[in-house]
């Protein structure tokens, strides 16, 4: 049976920790966002371009950029290690469209979208979209989803892995002095696999493995405190099936994780039988998501049949902004599921991440993928720096995302030549139900045509 109160228990501790911390003003002063655009006209506006680039990093950040007739403009970022191209194939479904019809343009580029790397194009012209919103209206991002909750957002840092507990403790123990608060660590069978014996001879961990797993655990517990957030990477475990979950789970308890993540690989969101079967035998917190696009697509499943403890969706994949706050709020309305945001993006798809968490009612941590080369990740966008500050990215007030694009550090590290250069490729898109030209239909008088019309 599932140990409700170590649960309960473990998770209270989480919000306790994670509650609203505030800076600045304070959530009683008046908030200024920037002036509105008095030239601007809303109604005559329009989609002109979409472009791209990629920034080379730990994993390749494409960023694309949607132009408009009246010059302003909106960023919007794929999801790491994702193509760029699945934002530009678009082009065709967003040129000449009005920006601000965020929910009409979404309806229409959804159906190319999918899980995993598939989400990102719709994700990264949705942000794009809110971006526009919020700079022609003078409002941030945050405040075109709802209220703000939260004036900064908590960070949980991941980690490079090692087999060697003594050095997996000294690298954790680096990220606690850099400021953080929450933390997370990858146990995978090549961390486990280093001694004979720890895994059979399909690669699955015996007990004596997974015995092993607990080690490398219990060594961060020890550098890092027992007291803090600790949640465990499985993704790259091999757990496959049930009884290898259930004896994971059950062997990680007594270190009263956060959350044991990906059980079944980041694909495996859609095995909700599989999860709610181990949750109802363990007591460990369960979570899963990254690779899930979409409430009804990837995680009503999950949500419904009360399968996890805690849903992951990742901004760049479950549909950014808007979509990603609707499956939130879904899970805590109906379920009282909280939520964790998968995030190994750029500082640009952090900040669009953090307006869309500061308006959720039960939101425990975001993601920082990033810290090993944080000097100059920081330095991709303008404004206050450290933005990633102690631990918390702070929740721009500013029109639209609140921030740019520092020009010449992108231009640094970009993964081939251009920036933002115009391209002709998808002007002819595979998208959109005769985008490219006449087709052969029946047309509404049941007179077979070739010819490019709207009477379907």
């Amino acid at each position: 049976m599932l140990c409700q109160t170590a649960i309960a228990s473990g998770l209270g501790a989480i919000f306790k920790s994670t509650a609203s911390a505030q800076q600045g003003g304070g959530r009683g002063a008046p908030v200024r966002y920037g002036p509105i655009n008095k030239f601007s006209a809303p109604s005559d506006l329009r989609i002109t371009d979409i472009r791209a680039l990629r920034v080379a990093a730990n994993f390749d950040y494409p960023i694309i950029k949607v132009f408009t007739n009246q010059d302003v403009y909106g960023l919007g970022e794929v999801r790491d290690a994702g193509n760029e191209n699945s934002a530009l194939a678009m082009r065709p479904l967003l040129v000449g469209r009005n920006p601000l019809d965020i929910s009409g343009i979404l309806q229409n580029v959804r159906p190319y979208a999918g899980p995993g790397r598939q989400g990102g194009g719709f994700s990264a012209i949705d942000i794009a979209l809110h971006d526009i919103t919020g700079k022609v209206f003078g409002v941030p991002v945050w405040r075109l989803l709802g209220d703000k909750k939260r004036d900064r957002v908590r960070m949980y840092c991941d980690t490079t892995g090692t087999g060697d507990p003594k050095k997996y403790g000294e690298r954790m123990l680096a990220r606690k002095k850099l400021g953080f608060t929450f933390f997370k660590m990858d146990v995978t069978t090549n961390f486990v696999g280093v001694k004979p014996g720890n895994l059979d001879s399909g690669g699955v961990p015996t007990d004596k493995g997974l015995e092993y797993g607990g080690e490398l655990i219990a060594a961060v517990r020890d550098a890092i405190g027992w007291e803090m957030p600790l949640s465990v990477d499985a993704s790259s475990l091999r757990c496959g099936t049930v009884p290898d979950g259930i004896r994971a789970a059950r062997t990680f308890e007594k270190y009263r994780l956060s959350w044991l993540e990906d059980l079944f690989g980041t694909g495996g969101f859609w095995r909700w039988k599989d999860f709610k079967e181990i949750k109802g035998r363990c007591s460990t917190p369960l979570l899963t998501g990254e690779d899930g696009f979409g409430l009804e697509e990837g995680f009503q499943p999950l949500i419904d049949n009360r399968a996890l403890d805690i849903i992951q969706p990742d901004h760049g994949t479950s549909g950014g902004c808007r979509e990603t706050k609707r499956i939130a709020d879904y899970a805590w309305s109906r379920e009282r599921i909280p939520t964790v945001i998968h995030m190994a993006g750029s500082p640009l798809a952090t900040i669009a991440a953090a307006h869309t968490a500061a308006t959720l009612d039960a939101f425990i941590a975001m993601e920082c993928h990033a810290v090993d080369f944080i000097s100059w990740w920081q330095q991709l966008i303008t404004g206050p720096q450290p933005f990633l500050n102690q631990g918390y990215v702070a929740v721009p007030d500013a029109p639209g995302l609140g921030v740019e694009l520092n020009e010449p550090v992108v231009k640094e590290h970009l993964r081939r030549p251009g920036y933002f250069d115009p391209s002709t490729k998808w002007d002819d898109s595979f998208v959109g139900r005769g985008a490219g030209g006449p087709w052969p239909h029946f047309n509404v008088d049941g007179v077979w045509v070739n010819e490019r019309t709207t009477d379907y």
